[in-house]
């Protein structure tokens, strides 16, 4: 279905937004008020670029609102993407994306709501990045985690080194040699190039894997593949910023949080509003303080400071002191690559965080199933409800009848998770978690609605 989608606001979410949808049979309308910016959306993106004031009405006015699908107010400021927000949907905008900030308006307490602005949807960036960092955390690994159906699965990603028990053998090869570590391997990223893999897939050296389990097989995914989990006590948090200050305030009553600021008035000003958080005034980047204060003692270092390649060394110096999990925050996708090369560290971003929130409100509200992307991966998982009426149940089909280029990983049945082997039936109602290429998608809707 063809969309006509307008984005207020070229920045990085902005601009990852208008990338990944340009890619689809939709008509896209870009705004900004930055020359740059607009020039960087016009020299790299199919859509139609305004340079101007997205809460000018005037301006608003030169676009036919009523047929607008989506409208996303993604600035960097949150006044100005609630009242772009109202203006549009007054005008007569079908959906309302709007980007905020400011945690204060979803409040129980708050005076002004979303919804005063009659706004459909809203991604909070910040508090989007601290939500996945502490799931990184509780897992306690130096892996990606990724949850479905409320935390029943998970998608674990981990890096193959040498002497990993699985390098060698097959997929097929490993389910049977570990038949109560209950998982499904559902996609492989090699060469800068993801697939979908199948039974017969080789694990090789430097593999990046996604295995699917259910939540409490996890560890023991952990450990088959020679990537054990570990307890979390210590945690050191470079910098005070937004995200920092959420994950502090989150953590400091179960764990040992210390944070580091480089600027001595900023830690003073939030020292007391973190009152179980050890507030340090210092330098990231700075070893002779790093070693002072104890980080080789430190189980997980999250770099959060507002500078990229302060974040990229800082975790660098704190993976070379031995700290267990180092997690790294950065605001482009320009260091994803680099750094998955590096097998540096967990990587996060709050602009990606948005871009996957707002992608899969976006699609799933078009597809009518459940789908999310993963940054760099070029894949998606699906889920979905088998219809009664599907054609996988009306030819009477059995999982080898599914085409290659999709994977099916697990069921939901009766509150059940099975994770699928080559014995499980599909029934009607089973709820489904599938990975494929985003090409794929309207085949799976084919089988299964």
């Amino acid at each position: 279905m063809s969309l006509n989608i307008v984005i207020i606001g070229a920045g990085e979410v902005g601009f990852n937004i208008a990338k990944h949808l340009s890619k689809e049979d939709y008509a896209i309308t870009v705004i900004d008020v930055n020359p740059k910016k607009c020039s960087r959306v016009q020299n790299s993106i199919d859509a139609k670029v305004i340079e101007g004031d997205g809460t000018s009405q005037r301006l608003l006015d030169e676009i036919e609102m009523a047929e607008v699908d989506y409208i996303l107010a993604l600035t960097r400021i949150d006044e100005v993407n609630l009242v772009a927000s109202q203006i549009a949907s007054k005008m007569g905008a079908k959906h309302v994306i709007c980007r905020l900030r400011n945690t204060e308006y979803i409040h129980k307490d708050a005076v002004v709501s979303p919804k005063d602005f009659n706004i459909s949807y809203v991604t909070y960036p910040e508090m989007a990045a601290k939500n996945d960092i502490e799931h990184m955390i509780k897992k306690g690994s130096e892996d990606e985690v990724h949850e479905f159906y409320k935390g029943g699965i998970n998608m674990i990603g981990f890096h193959l080194e040498e002497d990993s028990p699985i390098v060698g053998r097959t997929a097929s090869e490993v389910e049977l040699s570990n038949p109560y570590i209950h998982h499904k391997l559902a996609l492989v990223y090699r060469d800068d190039e993801s697939f979908i893999p199948h039974s017969d897939t080789i694990y090789k050296k430097d593999d990046y894997i996604y295995i699917v389990g259910r939540n409490e097989d996890i560890s023991e995914i952990q450990k088959m593949t020679g990537n054990p989990n570990y307890d979390i006590n210590n945690i050191m948090i470079l910098g005070c910023g937004k995200i920092g200050r959420l994950l502090a305030k989150s953590l400091q009553n179960d764990y040992n949080v210390t944070m580091v600021e480089k600027n001595e008035s900023k830690a003073k000003e939030f020292s007391g509003k973190l009152s179980k958080t050890l507030m340090l005034s210092g330098d990231g980047l700075d070893i002779e303080f790093l070693e002072s204060e104890n980080v080789s003692d430190v189980d997980c270092f999250i770099a959060l400071s507002e500078n990229e390649q302060t974040n990229l060394l800082s975790s660098m110096i704190a993976k070379d002191f031995g700290v267990k999990q180092v997690i790294t925050h950065v605001n482009t996708t320009d260091y994803y690559k680099v750094i998955k090369k590096m097998d540096l560290s967990i990587v996060i971003s709050k602009n990606i965080s948005a871009v996957n929130e707002i992608l899969k409100y976006i699609r799933t509200e078009q597809e009518k199933i459940e789908i999310s992307r993963f940054e760099d991966l070029d894949v998606e998982a699906v889920e979905l409800i088998v219809e009664q009426d599907c054609r996988y149940l009306r030819k009477n089909y059995i999982l080898s009848n599914l085409p290659n280029t999709i994977r099916l990983c697990s069921v939901i049945r009766e509150n059940k998770v099975i994770i699928v082997n080559h014995k499980t039936q599909i029934l009607e109602n089973d709820q489904l978690l599938i990975f494929a290429k985003p090409n794929e998608i309207k085949e799976i809707e084919s089988l299964f609605k």
